[in-house]
């Protein structure tokens, strides 16, 4: 792996290092005794229809730029992709692998690797663009970021339809394929903030609810940023700074963020099974023939 590859996981390190030098292990330990079993089993749950919402996206926007893959495939791939982000440097490598399977699916790496590319940045855009308008329709600290976060996203929209014209023209030119986006992009993530919702309930955190809502949108918006370790970093600095922004104690938004963390890591375990089945199956082929 070359030196720029390693510069994202290394900050999500960093992040997580200086978290750990300002509050302890003790904000770790927290969050570790609040992933409990109903925590595990309603996570399991939700992300297992997440991964379904992601699969009928992938589905609508692979069709839309001649990638097609069935839901089936479609669904087992995105769960094996989460299992590798979830436990690989960068936290990307798993749509890395799922775009260069599909690729010789249908015997295109690229057209597999732009439908991966867009059927994860336009869920972003929905998840981002119901970010910035609940924070800015919830009084809270948040509102000034949820600002900048919405001009950025505005220039990175930009940016993205000087650059992929053709690519965006042909999802968004099909209502149904669009209409698919946005409401599987929804789907997404109303089960990724319920997660967080009950990881927050489970560690005390007492905030009205719509207060509560923007709090769990905005951190799992931070955990986007592509600098994690394996999904870690990131996500606990922007829960420390959101709980200091809505008035909470940053070392609370640690504990319910190691909560959430491993909560959606063993959400993920299903995917690490079908990465074995994966690699079985043609060695049983080889065997039988």
């Amino acid at each position: 792996m070359s030196t720029g590859a390693w510069l994202k996981p290394a900050a999500g390190a960093l992040v997580v290092g200086v978290l750990l030098a300002r509050f302890g292990a003790d904000p770790v330990v927290r969050g570790l005794r609040t992933a409990d079993g109903p925590l595990l089993a309603i996570a399991l749950a939700l992300t297992a229809a997440a991964t379904a919402c992601c699969a009928w996206r992938w589905r609508a926007v692979a069709t839309a730029l001649d990638a097609r893959i069935g839901f089936g495939p479609a669904y087992v791939s995105i769960y094996g992709a989460q299992f590798l982000n979830a436990t690989l440097p960068a936290g990307v490598l798993g749509d890395v692998h799922r775009a260069v399977e599909h690729g010789r699916r249908v015997d295109s790496t690229g057209r597999a690797v732009r439908s991966v590319f867009w059927e994860r940045t336009l869920g972003l855009a929905v998840q981002a663009a119901v970010t910035v308008a609940v924070v800015v329709l919830v009084p809270s600290g948040l509102r000034t970021a949820a600002v900048v976060v919405g001009l950025g996203a505005v220039a990175l929209a930009l940016v993205g339809l000087r650059w992929a014209r053709r690519d965006v023209a042909a999802i968004l030119r099909r209502p149904r394929v669009a209409l698919i986006v946005v409401a599987t992009s929804l789907g997404v993530a109303a089960c990724h903030t319920a997660v967080l919702l009950t990881a927050m309930a489970a560690a005390g955190v007492d905030l009205p609810a719509g207060q509560a809502l923007a709090l769990a949108l905005a951190v799992l918006l931070g955990s986007t940023v592509p600098t994690s370790l394996a999904g870690w970093g990131p996500r606990e600095g922007a829960a420390a700074w959101a709980f200091m922004a809505v008035g909470l104690p940053a070392s609370d938004g640690l504990a319910v963020s190691v909560a959430y963390g491993v909560a959606a890591l063993v959400a993920t375990l299903p995917g690490a099974l079908v990465l074995l089945v994966g690699r079985l199956a043609p060695r049983r082929e080889a065997t039988v023939g």
